[in-house]
């Protein structure tokens, strides 16, 4: 900072940024401004003056900061510490019921369980870094695992504080990462299509559609135009605060300067949550904003660790979805596809129709049953809807608007795409091609190997992949990695330059993290999450090639249905032999770092019940600093359980077994 500039003009400057903060959090946290629009234009135009004058004294955290800054060439990726994992969907108050009897039954505990509910904005899912209290990383949700860096876009959205206000006594933490629904509102959405059409510009199709479009404008100048909004419900990691309740949680966020919404109700029982769903059904139409449902989660932090969460999604939440938007539509044909575990999928296409702003072409038949089950023909008028981001599904057919000819249809006795025999097992609804050299199959594995969260093979598109397969240039995902410039040079629309690039990619893809190497395998139910746990869980390839079922089945995260499959993709010898001939070609896989060796070398614990000092995340890492594992099932294999207040079923499975059985006490003994 330069020594010359006079004390008062940096006072000055100090004095608009915090007094320009602290109007921002009352006008849009608070609903209650102190100033009017005019006043706070002055002092932002007085600061921006400035700034410009005196460029030394900038500060990314400044207000001025959102009006955006030069545009960039691309997204970076980053990690999120605590994966945004996806919620499990309810959609009738039977599922409501059934997921409290859960809660209960996990919880060993009687029906006094009280919940949050919050209305569920159908907008982009976003996650907030603040160190100290400034904002210093704003990321999309992405794959749940990682997401793309669009700190400066957020930074221009009002209702995300740049800094945390100090208030009613909540210290700011050290480390706070807060997630949120970006939106945009009706009004604001109405504006920018206005202004669109008059530009000439082809107008967005939804709300939800114009915000994802303005969070990943490379400008963030172009951002700033945009009507965003954000409402924050809910944490990941956080140093230097704590909270019993998911109310509590959320009234500490409203306190340093977050905006969270006013129709979310906080320790409340299972049948007010079923009165108020009934409450947001009815004000849906009056909101300035869309929503799709309602979240509920179970609203005592310590249960909400004791019940922790699948590979998927937390055990202690569940989205209740509103009754789906429908429109009628005609069927012109069924379709059958092919996916890469060779499962023939029937898809109707239809007359195109607009359904909640979107256009709809296509929509799933699921499987044969289903079929049979709605008597759905060629031909018919249907009823077809649409709920979010789910695919479009067909519910009902239109009986009083056949005329005689509409054509039934049947799945194929043969695969559409290699001509050979299909077969269902009994206890099966899906009819599956079991040719492995099925083209369809061997499509779409290579299209899942190069995707983003596998290889990440840029510039090998869809059609490239369909072209070569077509041609024999490719037989197998394994084959992409002996590919010549000659060779892609040849395929159709593939210039010199683009083939360059391309095999430049090849050769860069070779290096690759092990968890990634897993998910490119497309083991059947191994998504990215079980993949990552895989990877951890065993230091080299050869190892997870050669675990048992058993093995697989006590790693916390992973399930017995998980291990079957990841235990017979290893059995089947064409799956070894593809292995190997990927490492072959080059491929470098990174491992996760090996565990120290400790106390607790070899040893796996399982955790049950609520301890009184230790959270279970806390209780975990130090059982694995020492050497340990946790694992979320018991088997013979468990060496210790510790059992906290109201311990579940593990405890009595483990008695069963005759496994030791210690209290946090011992625990905390064992650990010294």
């Amino acid at each position: 900072m330069s020594i010359n500039i006079d004390p008062e003009i940096i006072k000055r400057i100090i004095q608009l940024r915090e007094a320009l903060n602290r109007h921002n959090y009352r006008y849009y946290a608070l609903d209650d401004p102190e100033i009017s629009d005019a006043g706070y234009d002055r002092m932002m135009q007085e600061l921006i003056s400035l700034e410009t004058d005196y460029p030394d004294l900038k500060d990314p955290g400044s207000p001025t900061s959102r009006v955006g800054s030069a545009p960039i060439s691309s997204f970076d990726t980053v990690d999120h510490s605590i994966p945004m994992l996806s919620i499990e969907n309810a959609f009738n108050d039977s599922d409501i019921m059934d997921f409290h009897k859960r809660i209960m039954k996990n919880l060993n505990i009687g029906n006094d369980i009280r919940y949050t509910a919050e209305p569920k904005m159908d907008g982009i899912a976003v996650e907030l870094v603040y160190e100290n209290g400034v904002l210093i990383l704003g990321a999309t949700r992405g794959d749940g695992e990682r997401g793309e860096r669009i700190t400066e876009n957020v930074k221009t959205i009002p209702t995300v504080p740049l800094t945390l206000q100090k208030k009613d006594r909540i210290r700011i933490p050290a480390l706070l990462e807060v997630r949120g629904e970006v939106i945009m509102g009706h009004d604001g959405f109405k504006k920018l299509n206005e202004d669109r059409i008059r530009a000439a510009l082809p107008p967005f199709a939804n709300p939800r559609n114009a915000a994802g479009g303005s969070l990943r404008q490379l400008d963030s100048r172009e951002t700033a135009k945009r009507p965003l909004e954000i409402f924050i419900y809910g944490a990941g990691k956080i140093e230097g605060m704590s909270f019993e309740t998911q109310g509590e949680l959320l009234d500490s966020l409203k306190s340093l300067g977050f905006r969270v919404n006013p129709l979310i109700r906080t320790g409340i029982t299972v049948d007010e949550v079923l009165f108020w769903y009934r409450e947001l059904v009815q004000k849906r139409e009056t909101l300035a904003y869309d929503i799709d449902g309602m979240v509920v989660k179970v609203d005592q932090v310590a249960f909400q660790k004791t019940l922790g969460e699948t590979s998927k999604s937390p055990r202690w939440a569940i989205a209740y979805k509103f009754e789906a938007v429908q429109e009628s539509t005609r069927i012109v044909d069924i379709e059958v596809q092919v996916g890469r575990t060779g499962t023939l999928t029937p898809v109707a296409r239809l007359e195109p129709v607009s359904i909640a702003g979107v256009t709809v072409s296509r929509a799933s038949l699921h499987n044969e049953d289903e079929i049979q089950k709605l008597d759905v023909r060629v031909g018919d008028h249907v009823f077809v809807k649409r709920a979010g981001d789910v695919i479009p599904k067909v519910v009902k057919v239109i009986e009083s608007r056949r005329t005689g000819n509409e054509i039934p249809f049947r799945m194929p006795e043969n695969c559409p795409a290699c001509g050979e025999r299909v077969v269902r097992q009994a206890n099966e609804a899906a009819v599956r091609c079991i040719n492995m050299e099925c083209p369809a199959q061997i499509k779409e594995g290579i299209k899942h190997f190069i995707s983003k969260g596998a290889f990440d093979i840029d510039g090998m598109g869809d059609k490239l992949v369909d072209q070569m397969v077509e041609k024999g240039i490719i037989a197998s995902v394994s084959d992409i990695f002996y590919l010549d410039q000659e060779t892609v040079s040849d395929m159709d629309r593939m210039g010199e330059k683009s083939a360059s690039n391309l095999v430049s990619a090849i050769a860069g893809s070779k290096t690759i993290s092990f968890s990634r190497f897993i998910y490119s395998l497309g083991i059947r139910f191994a998504g990215e999450y079980v993949s990552k746990i895989l990877s951890v869980e065993f230091d080299t390839l050869d190892h997870l090639i050669n675990a048992g079922k058993e093995d697989l089945e006590t790693i916390d995260g992973v399930g017995p249905v998980v291990a079957e499959s990841v235990f017979v993709f290893f059995r089947q010898q064409k799956n070894i032999d593809l292995v190997r001939r990927i490492i072959e070609s080059g491929v470098q896989i990174i491992h996760e770092p090996k565990r120290e060796e400790g106390a607790f070398s070899g040893k796996t614990f399982v955790l049950t019940g609520t301890l009184e000092t230790l959270a279970r995340n806390d209780a975990k890492k130090l059982i694995e600093e020492k050497g340990g594992k946790v694992s979320g099932s018991v088997s013979k294999k468990t060496d210790y359980i510790v059992a906290g207040d109201s311990p579940g079923s593990k405890l009595d499975k483990g008695q069963k077994l005759g496994i030791p059985i210690i209290d946090e006490g011992t625990l905390i003994a064992m650990l010294q």
